[in-house]
């Protein structure tokens, strides 16, 4: 296929398909994830419920990561994304039946917000570690990006239509939609002919995690991206478990206010996104995640003064287009750096930082906020995001020279093993 330089990675049969399934799963847990914020705030209007949802949600992921990256690296990664989507798909159904019925209650939500914690767990390590599977290595850059292009188009699609679908027809039926979008993703992913092959190492899961964390501990640079996702999780990306309060009490929105601001930030993202794809070498992406963890602490600190929804939504714009910056650029240069065979575990460790230590920074966001308020709670997120940018950039020319010298030793075992270099 003949296409532009910032599509490259569309030229791979396998990819083009991967990149379907992900489009529509995308769309329904955006949907069902604005959805279930706006059902858990009707229910309770409280901030710190919000952020207990969200600490269930995601601390399976800052707990089981490491034996889901295990469990990635040593099978099938195809048929262990086809589990998890069909897992996830029944508890889609399931709070969408509890909800149409009027049965549901914020414990309900609590309990299937985990179960779908523990199924992402295992999902996200594979999915992240089976993309360089679909590309050869010169298309990983963009294909990432195109990735990420996906998901925060999808951040646009979903929240708009779950502010709709809120408030012609409620809740239910956006986690029904989210439900039957799965039944399409698993046929995508049938559709897929690469043969990825684990590694056996004779090892048990635990020698395996361990492998990864001393992998990753003993690589500055790879230590320093994975401490930055950390804490930029932490301390400032919790910002979007009040979404519902300032859509609500403070801009005066309401559902539909909600929509715009998720989806502004998705739009804002989506920009990032294509201009990392347009990007033709990786060099100089360290600076490019600094500049995001800047922007966003920035961004944040003017969104949290803003009183009107369309300024707020405009600054919502530069907050996503700077998140993405910083994460796609990190995720590039981890997987750039890691060798195939720990790529499951350091991904799993990226994927533990992301997302999850984002429930505490969610518990934390929700309590400060009933008592300091929700914006001088998002601007103190802020304001730490730009000194945590800040202490990167210190230490950016020391992380540049051993980022060269690990891209050496990536380029030597490629040439050894050509199975390294993904897909022909």
């Amino acid at each position: 296929m003949q296409l532009p330089h910032t599509f490259r990675a569309l030229r791979h049969r396998d990819y083009r398909v991967f990149l379907q399934g992900q489009a529509v799963s995308l769309v329904g847990t955006w949907l069902q994830s604005v959805a279930q914020a706006w059902l858990v705030y009707r229910l309770t209007g409280s901030a710190l419920h919000l952020g207990f949802v969200t600490f269930c949600s995601q601390i399976p992921v800052f707990l089981l990561s490491p034996l889901g990256g295990a469990v990635a690296d040593r099978t099938n990664r195809l048929r262990l994304l086809v589990g998890t989507q069909a897992v996830s798909m029944a508890l889609a159904f399931t709070l969408g039946t509890l909800t149409l019925t009027g049965a549901v209650t914020v414990t309900h939500v609590y309990v299937l917000a985990t179960l779908l914690g523990i199924a992402n767990s295992f999902d996200i390590p594979a999915r992240q570690s089976f993309v360089p599977s679909l590309v050869p290595r010169p298309d990983l850059s963009n294909a990432i990006a195109l990735n990420s292009s996906i998901f925060n188009a999808a951040r646009i699609v979903g929240p708009a239509l779950a502010g709709v679908m809120i408030a012609a027809v409620g809740e239910g039926w956006c986690f029904v939609l989210n439900g039957a979008s799965f039944l399409a993703v698993i046929g995508v992913l049938l559709r897929i002919r690469t043969q990825d092959r684990p590694r056996s190492t004779g090892r048990s899961p635990l020698a395996d995690i361990v492998e990864g964390v001393r992998f990753a501990a003993h690589n500055g640079p790879v230590r320093s991206l994975l401490l930055l996702t950390a804490a930029t999780s932490l301390l400032t990306l919790p910002y979007t478990t009040l979404m519902p309060l300032m859509a609500d009490r403070v801009l005066g929105a309401g559902s539909r206010g909600l929509g715009l601001l998720m989806a502004s930030t998705g739009l804002g993202a989506l920009t990032g996104a294509m201009l990392l794809a347009s990007r033709r070498t990786e060099g100089g992406l360290g600076r490019w995640v600094a500049t995001g963890v800047s922007g966003l602490g920035v961004g944040l600190i003017a969104f949290a003064a803003s009183r009107i929804l369309v300024l707020s939504a405009v600054l919502l714009a530069g907050v996503g287009l700077a998140t993405l910056v910083q994460m796609a650029s990190s995720n590039t240069l981890l997987q750039t750096l890691t060798p195939g065979h720990l790529r499951g575990r350091v991904m799993a460790l990226y994927s533990m930082m992301f997302l999850g230590m984002a429930p505490f920074g969610g518990l934390a966001f929700g309590a400060v906020a009933t008592h300091a308020g929700v914006a001088w709670t998002i601007a103190g997120g802020g304001v730490l995001a730009v000194l945590t940018s800040l202490i990167f950039l210190r230490e950016l020319p020391r992380l540049r020279v051993q980022t060269q010298e690990m891209l050496a030793e990536r380029e030597a075992e490629r040439a050894l093993d050509p199975a390294e270099n993904g897909s022909p």
